[in-house]
Formats: C-alpha cells, sequence, structure tokens
C-alpha cells in the first residue's frame, strides 16, 4: 500500500489534473457557443437579406442587382457552410476535451477511493489495537500480580 503522504500527492496532482482538463472543457464549450452564436447570426442575416431581395424583386430590379444579390448570397452561404464546419471542429474538441476531463475525475476518483480504503484499513487496525490493550489491561486489572518475596 502506498504511503499516506504519497497518496495524498497523488490525490492532490490527480486534482489538478482534473481542474486543467475542467479548464480546457471550459473553453471549448465557450468557444463552440459562440461559433454556434455567429453561424445563427450569418443564417439569420442571410434569411433577412433573402427578404429584403424578394421585396426588391417585387417591386422591381435590374439584373445587375439581381446578379449582385446572386453573388452576396452565394458568398453568405460559403461562409455559413465555412462556419458549420467551424462549429464541428469544436464540436469534437469539446467532446474530446469532455472525454479527458472525464479520465482525469476517474483517476482522480480512484485514488481518492484508494485513500478511502487506506483510512478506513488504518482506523480499524487502529481500532483493534486499541481493543487488545483495553483487553489487556483489563485482564491485568482483574486478576493482579500477586507480589514477589
Amino acid at each position: 500500500m502506498a504511503h499516506p503522504t504519497a497518496l495524498a500527492t497523488l490525490i492532490e496532482l490527480a486534482q489538478k489534473d482534473a481542474d486543467e482538463a475542467a479548464r480546457k472543457l471550459g473553453a471549448c464549450v465557450r468557444l463552440r457557443e459562440e461559433a454556434t452564436q455567429k453561424l445563427e447570426l450569418l443564417v439569420q442575416y442571410r434569411d433577412d437579406y433573402a427578404l429584403r431581395c424578394q421585396a426588391d424583386m417585387a417591386s422591381g430590379i435590374s439584373a445587375t442587382q439581381f446578379n449582385n444579390f446572386q453573388t452576396f448570397m452565394g458568398k453568405l452561404d460559403q461562409a455559413i457552410a465555412g462556419q458549420r464546419q467551424v462549429v464541428d471542429e469544436l464540436g469534437r474538441r469539446a467532446d474530446q476535451a469532455r472525454a479527458a476531463w472525464l479520465a482525469t475525475e476517474q483517476k482522480k476518483l480512484s485514488f481518492v477511493t484508494l485513500g478511502d480504503r487506506a483510512a478506513r484499513s488504518e482506523a480499524r487496525h487502529e481500532s483493534r489495537r486499541d481493543q487488545k490493550l483495553n483487553d489487556e489491561y483489563a485482564a491485568r486489572s482483574a486478576h493482579p500480580k500477586p507480589p514477589t518475596p
């Protein structure tokens, strides 16, 4: 069994690793959320632009204006596709960070479990030792030694 201070050191290091993994997970989740918000803004902007263009086409626009609209919509679609890729990649990174955090938490909990077992074992040993001492004391008290001549 590991020395208690060595085990405490392992638990402390595992806790630091878990904290760092949690920080990285938080950063990944935050980046994914920001990228998702940007994607939503792009999609909303595209939808608004399309509605505005339809209204303009109802009142009549030139061929040049229509071509500009199509070109700009194509660029918006490319930007949306690119942002979806960013969101997907950040989602994968967040999943990896979550898996890493779970692994560090599991490792930490394993050390904590070992520490708890060691503490319980030590407490049982101490209790048995105390009981043995109490039994010996009680036995001596019940049967005092006769004085030696």
